[in-house]
């Protein structure tokens, strides 16, 4: 009676703290062979328990409704590799997406998920013991952060599974707060594919206009956009493109004029003086993007930015992004949600984290042309916070075989 009710407390509360006291072999215990138990996955090894979770990946390529382009680049599509963690009959996914300026590729995924398969996961019995498998999965290489982050993600919605919980609500957060995501518009030279876009945003309670493309070009696409949407609030992303203090500054000035609300990354990555100079003068909250990547940049930018950008393919995951939360907020910065062009796993697994954004940019499966998932939902705009397990979200059936 009692492996019983410490079970239903588990499945009912999803406290993650629960489940670190209480082995995940009495969560699932008390199955036959071929019995599905209490969640439904039918096990056949006798016991019930499968000895290490399996890792498995298959490539994807997301294609993009219109072409991409921000300042340094343009693109059709993004490359994607899907992954799958099964232990015990539940399975969790993840993914790695890789635009081309995160210096990741397809082949590196790969060669790095061999080594999370081959060298890290045989050492652990059971995928509740996220925080030492992240840190042995950091450990093996620098950067790689996207393909650290398909893992991340699936041991996330591996264990929301295994405890019948979403991860907004094993971490406590009011499902309420979340905020609306914005709807991104890519520079584009030609004026009627602006306004096709502008248009195409038009359920969109709030816009992000990729800026960065030389003064005269920035006041075009504003004016472009104003002219078929006079009202709808905007956020900026300048992508490092402006590359003076005085003119960035000019700028915002006018950018408050528009409606614009909040700016981002305006200046290069590395020159946080001049972000220092700009955020003590601008009318508009100044976040970081580029400059902030993981964990152990934030403290530096204390001070030179009002707030910073999240993004789970910079940081490595939820498990990480959760404690950049948790510093920023001690800081009293301003906080973002953010994405790049990905499927509904990665985007969902961000919007369990939106409660305590700010701001979200979470339209990254909005903007694909072939989402294989289905996730995160919006009602009128505003991101929605389901009760399905884990990072909520099912395949839409024709995902690459794994």
């Amino acid at each position: 009676m009692e492996k019983t009710t410490r079970r239903e407390f588990i499945r009912k509360a999803g406290l993650m703290t629960a489940a670190a006291v209480i082995a995940p072999e009495a969560v699932l215990s008390g199955r036959t062979p071929g019995h599905a138990g209490i969640y439904g996955h039918a096990s056949g090894n006798g016991t019930g328990i499968s000895k290490k979770p399996e890792l498995e990946w298959r490539d994807f390529t997301g294609e993009l409704k219109h072409t991409f382009t921000i300042s340094g680049s343009s693109r059709s599509s993004t490359p994607i590799v899907l992954t799958k963690l099964t232990w015990n009959g539940v399975t969790g996914y993840g993914e790695a997406s890789m635009p081309p300026y995160l210096g990741e590729t397809q082949a590196s995924v790969h060669e790095f998920l061999k080594k999370v398969r081959e060298d890290v996961l045989p050492r652990f019995d059971d995928p509740f013991r996220i925080r030492d498998i992240m840190a042995e999965t950091d450990r093996l290489a620098a950067n790689n952060t996207a393909a650290k982050a398909a893992v991340d993600i699936a041991l996330h919605d591996l264990t929301g599974k295994i405890m019948g919980q979403p991860w907004w609500k094993i971490w406590g957060f009011t499902p309420g707060n979340t905020p609306c995501t914005s709807f991104t518009i890519g520079f584009d030279a030609d004026d009627g594919t602006v306004r096709e876009k502008t248009k195409e945003a038009s359920w969109a309670k709030i816009l992000k206009v990729k800026l960065g493309m030389g003064e005269e070009q920035d006041r075009r696409m504003i004016r472009l956009i104003r002219s078929m949407n006079p009202s709808t609030p905007i956020c900026i992303d300048a992508n490092q493109g402006w590359k003076d203090r005085y003119m960035a500054l000019d700028m915002i000035g006018w950018l408050e004029e528009q409606g614009v609300v909040m700016i981002e990354q305006p200046m290069p990555a590395y020159d946080l003086d001049s972000h220092a100079w700009l955020t003590e003068r601008s009318p508009l909250p100044v976040i970081a993007d580029e400059s902030c990547q993981r964990l152990n940049d934030i403290r530096r930018l204390h001070g030179a930015f009002h707030g910073i950008n999240i993004k789970l393919m910079k940081c490595t995951g939820m498990r990480e992004a959760r404690e950049m939360v948790t510093l920023a907020e001690a800081l009293g910065m301003k906080l973002m949600i953010g994405c790049m062009t990905e499927t509904s796993v990665a985007i969902s697994a961000a919007a369990q984290l939106s409660p305590e954004m700010e701001w979200a940019d979470l339209d990254g499966n909005i903007l694909l042309a072939n989402d294989c998932f289905d996730g995160m939902k919006l009602e009128n705009g505003k991101i929605t916070l389901s009760d399905m397990p884990g990072i909520g979200v099912k395949s839409k059936g024709y995902i690459p075989r794994f």
